[in-house]
């Protein structure tokens, strides 16, 4: 337990630091991106204006603020409090809770949807316990929107070429994150209690971003022409052979 905790902590610290180097601004822009704007359009549907929404691992609160503004109640939650701090500058008005997704501050069947980008394929004992509490604290037929990692082609070849390479297992220091088949994340989210309304394959420009050269365009992450034009052409042909991340919207 003691080892776990360490870990725990250690990932906490790390974010902290990232979010150090980041910025408010910055962040705000990489929102309005292509593949953050068509994830915002697919799950936008199933969020209601008279809910309170919870975005859990908020970070910098580019996504409550982007939310916010289109007259959504949104709030942002964040075990990393200089993110918080930071994004309170930006914006007094923002309501910003510290707080952990496996011990969430609120109370059974208080929220209308749990928002989740990115966050919990980085805790190395899985998802399960978090998806957990989410179910807790959403009324019944609440929305859980969910993005997780997808171990793409571009990724299991990296993986082929580690094992190739006789490359031993990582050090217990460098996890960073998990990557989820369609079926793995679909049975951790019913097994959490929820009915699956959606899963859809997205961001393949993303994935070609992580290939460098042409598919990189000048900024934060940003795709050049060349990969939105061949990631539109993937998602249409190819959906679940390059897609970066995988979007499920389920209910409670």
């Amino acid at each position: 337990m003691t080892e776990q905790n360490d870990r725990y902590e250690s990932t906490r610290s790390s974010w902290e630091n990232i979010w150090d180097k980041a910025s408010i601004a910055v962040e705000l822009e990489a929102a309005e991106y292509d593949r953050a704007q068509a994830a915002i359009r697919a799950y936008l549907p199933f969020l209601s204006k008279d809910e309170i929404h919870l975005e859990a691992g908020s970070g910098l609160s580019a996504i409550v603020i982007k939310l916010r503004a289109l007259g959504y109640n949104v709030q942002g939650l964040d075990y990393a409090v200089n993110a918080l701090r930071e994004s309170r500058r930006y914006d007094p008005a923002l309501t910003l809770v510290a707080g952990d997704v496996h011990q969430l501050p609120y109370r059974v069947d208080s929220i209308g949807s749990y928002l989740s980008f990115g966050v919990l394929e980085h805790f190395e004992h899985g998802m399960l316990p978090a998806l957990k509490e989410a179910h807790r604290v959403l009324k019944p037929a609440g929305i859980l929107v969910l993005t997780i990692p997808y171990p793409n082609l571009i990724y299991r070849l990296g993986q082929f070429r580690r094992a190739r390479a006789g490359a031993g297992p990582l050090a217990d220091d460098a996890f960073y994150e998990s990557a989820y088949t369609r079926q793995a994340l679909l049975d951790v989210v019913t097994e959490a209690g929820f009915t699956v309304q959606r899963c859809q394959a997205t961001s393949h420009s993303f994935t070609l971003w992580g290939l460098g050269g042409l598919f990189r365009a000048p900024g934060y992450y940003k795709t050049s022409r060349l990969a939105e034009f061949l990631g539109a052409l993937l998602k249409r042909v190819l959906p679940w052979a390059f897609n970066y991340s995988t979007l499920i919207i389920a209910r409670k």
